[in-house]
């Protein structure tokens, strides 16, 4: 076991390395960067050159003194050679600093920790809800294989499962949140949300959390469903379980003493990251379309204003805590199952 997971923590060491060489590759050598960026900002702002029917066309550095363009490059770092920017992001990375970003004036830190909250509330109620459905519904299908129940919800899971989480989004926010108005059509929280006592506060957290969660949750059990099914299938027919009944246990007894143990197997082993992803998840499209300010809707702003600080360092950190998390999902299984042997 210790060899094992010495191995694995020394693979995720250029796993790492890979994943950010190939983002810094990507990210530093496509046109309009952050120099770019600010000087198309800036002369935006003043309101010349490049405003053309209420659109701005850049125009890059054109006409910009020499000398202020250098300033300009010193100040985020382009003044020194793409290896080297590299090698220094590493050597912060490793004293687990994710740097500035260039557009915000804050810490990458920060700004994750700002975000965290409304990701969080996604991705916790999303998990939960999908976990107290799945599950269940997964049993309920396993015993009754074969049957119109069986067939009917398999049908419903997948259509659901179909469904762009996007597309089922703008429904809702249509029928339930423009036609039928019962729904806030954006935000987490309404304006007034400091003079609520703290009933009130629960109330209005839930009602404007409603859309997007069930956005979210609608196609995200699915897999959940059909694995939790499959697995007390086969678990069903095996020999153990034919002993027990010939026994006379009650069938009752032998499912859920005997049968779920062993069938919630798969799913417990993948508990941990389902779990911790929770934590992390940024859908950057239902964000986007409820106008939650979350970690989804914080990536996609970094990307379009080439904010490489906050793109790398929030891939660096999602990217450490996928690596761990899969590790303890495989030492589960360990946990669960002591006959799994990882030599």
């Amino acid at each position: 076991m210790a060899a094992y997971i010495l191995k694995r923590l020394l693979l995720m060491l250029p796993t790492l390395l890979g994943v950010l060489l190939v983002t810094f590759v990507v990210t530093q050598f496509v046109p309009g960067g952050p120099v770019e960026q600010y000087f198309a900002e800036a002369r935006a702002g003043a309101g010349g050159g490049g405003a053309e029917g209420g659109t701005f066309s850049y125009r890059g550095g054109q006409g910009v003194d020499t000398k202020k363009l250098e300033q300009i490059k010193a100040l985020y770092g382009f003044d020194k050679p793409p290896h080297e920017r590299f090698f220094q992001m590493l050597g912060q990375y490793a004293r687990f600093d994710l740097g500035q970003s260039f557009f915000q004036n804050k810490a990458v830190s920060q700004l994750i920790v700002e975000k965290l909250p409304v990701s969080i509330s996604l991705g916790l109620w999303t998990f939960f809800i999908s976990y107290l459905i799945a599950v269940p519904l997964g049993v309920a299908k396993a015993v009754r294989a074969g049957s119109r129940f069986d067939l009917v919800s398999t049908l419903v899971v997948l259509i659901g499962y179909a469904i762009p989480g996007f597309v089922l989004g703008v429904a809702l926010l249509v029928i339930f949140g423009g036609q039928l108005g019962w729904f806030p059509l954006r935000g987490l929280t309404s304006s007034n949300w400091d003079e609520m006592s703290l009933g009130g506060k629960i109330v209005d957290y839930l009602w404007h959390i409603t859309l997007p969660v069930t956005a979210m949750v609608v196609g995200s059990f699915a897999v959940t469903t059909m694995l939790t099914k499959n697995s007390f299938l086969e678990e069903i027919r095996k020999q153990y379980v034919l002993t027990a009944r010939a026994k006379g246990l009650d069938e009752r007894r032998v499912l859920w003493k005997h049968v779920f143990r062993n069938a919630l197997m798969p799913i417990i082993a993948g508990f941990p990251a389902a779990f911790l992803g929770a934590f992390f998840t940024g859908s950057l499209l239902i964000e986007t379309l409820f106008s939650l300010d979350g970690l989804g809707l914080l990536s996609y702003d970094s990307v379009i204003r080439r904010d490489y600080p906050v793109v790398l360092g929030t891939l660096y950190l999602f990217t450490l805590i996928g690596l761990f998390t899969k590790l303890l999902s495989d030492l589960m299984y360990v946990w669960v199952d002591p006959r799994v042997k990882f030599d």
